[in-house]
């Protein structure tokens, strides 16, 4: 007998993965190829029976209505306000209801930052740092840079006093950059809440010289349906231990200003979760997964949104109750892999309780014993949580006195040198100065 989750996440594409930006990293543009000849625009039918089992599914009083893409914006207001309409005619009373919306913000004006603030819309907006940074992929369909409608767009949003998240993605144009991106977001856009998400394309041998060139179907004229396959990636691709060091110095940066309860990065929060012996409240880093899933704009569920292709579409919503779907052998399997399929050198690792082998797309290769099954960021993730660490335990120990995080930077301050021995004297000092750290804080 099938056991169901009481609750999980489902991000919706309205759209596909039709997109009215062409950003070179997006894989989810080939995704066209999956549905030809399609429309790709979720029809009135299919909004109501997603909404309706949504919320039949849920056994907990809390349900998320997540819209995703493509560009979920080109659906246009009103769809939006029919789905307001649907939530409030098939929800239970006792239910209670939040709105995510995650959007490139080409499309935003004053309508939309309203119908937001109205609804308590919580909007993800994709921003990759300062113009330079973020125009270096984030580009329409004519190569041109999408920096200025996107900060027009976010300013609609900041003048009514939207929530607003940000998600920046950090390649091989940003990663050098951290402070740069960081301080943008926090002093100048004055966002509180931001989500890093590092670019891993992974492809093969035979197919990384169109990879590089980017998976739109748009500008470039078309390109292979990505897959999660091969152990190459492209030239955007994030290095490794460049991300550990992209972190560790925007770690850096908030411990050492007012930041600390003020300003709240994802991998912060799930990092002090784990610590604290908690849940992280994030798939990559939990133990298993498969409650993470993502429905096309037919009905079409996929186990996840990073395995939106053939091997892993469960069914459609049509055809079988979503909650029967997610509930089914294959999608528990799914989820239990993430553990189950761990190489020995994770299992082995003092930080695995932090990252749990991290997402399965990015576990292509091979260990140090030349085990498969190691994940790309792995180099990073180790930097990063054996860094943070000293912290992230005083700060769970504030937690059990009753005392609060934002405690930590005071009695941290005057112990850097202690905290930083483990950096290569030849290495960027974690501290983010830019300086090696022999001349920065490795100095006596």
């Amino acid at each position: 007998m099938m056991t169901s989750p009481p609750a999980f996440h489902l991000l919706s594409k309205p759209t596909g993965p039709i997109c009215n930006l062409d950003c070179e990293y997006c894989f989810f543009l080939s995704k066209e190829m999956l549905y030809p000849g399609d429309r790709f625009r979720m029809a009135d039918e299919m909004l109501e029976t997603y909404i309706r089992q949504l919320l039949e599914a849920h056994r907990t009083p809390e349900v998320t209505v997540a819209w995703q893409g493509g560009e979920p914006t080109m659906m246009g207001l009103d769809f939006f306000k029919r789905s307001i309409e649907l939530v409030e005619r098939h929800r239970r009373p006792d239910q209670r209801v939040e709105y995510t919306i995650q959007t490139n913000g080409v499309l935003l004006n004053e309508r939309w930052a309203e119908f937001f603030k109205e609804n308590q819309f919580l909007v993800g907006l994709s921003v990759d740092g300062p113009r330079e940074l973020h125009d270096a992929y984030r580009v329409d369909k004519r190569g041109v840079g999408s920096f200025d409608r996107v900060m027009a767009g976010y300013e609609h949003l900041r003048t009514v006093g939207v929530d607003v998240n940000v998600l920046c993605t950090v390649h091989a144009a940003n990663q050098g950059h951290p402070l740069e991106v960081y301080r943008f977001f926090r002093d100048e856009m004055g966002v509180q809440f931001i989500q890093f998400i590092p670019i891993v394309e992974r492809t093969t041998e035979t197919l990384l010289p169109l990879a590089n060139l980017g998976w739109s179907t748009e500008r470039k004229g078309k390109r292979p349906l990505y897959v999660q396959a091969g152990n190459r990636v492209t030239n955007r691709t994030v290095d490794p231990k460049a991300f550990g060091r992209f972190l560790i110095a925007v770690f850096e940066e908030w411990l050492a200003n007012p930041d600390v309860g003020e300003v709240f990065v994802q991998h912060f929060d799930v990092a002090l979760a784990s610590w604290h012996g908690e849940p992280p409240g994030l798939c990559i880093f939990s133990e298993t997964c498969g409650l993470a899933l993502a429905l096309e704009h037919n009905g079409d569920l996929y186990s996840c949104d990073h395995y939106v292709e053939p091997d892993y579409l469960l069914g459609n919503i049509t055809d079988t109750p979503m909650i029967e779907l997610i509930a089914s052998d294959r999608q528990r399997k799914f989820g239990q892999a993430k553990r189950d399929t761990l190489p020995q050198y994770c299992l082995d690792c003092k930080v695995r309780f932090a990252c749990h082998g991290g997402c399965p797309r990015n576990r292509f290769i091979a260990t140090p014993d030349g085990e498969d099954g190691l994940n790309y960021l792995c180099a990073g993730y180790k930097l990063f949580f054996n860094h943070i660490d000293p912290v992230m335990k005083l700060m769970s120990q504030l937690l059990k006195q009753g005392q609060a995080p934002s405690a930590a930077p005071d009695i941290v301050a005057g112990h850097e040198v202690e905290r930083y021995a483990w950096a290569g004297r030849n290495e960027p000092c974690p501290c983010g100065s830019g300086d090696k750290f022999k001349n920065c804080h490795g100095v006596a």
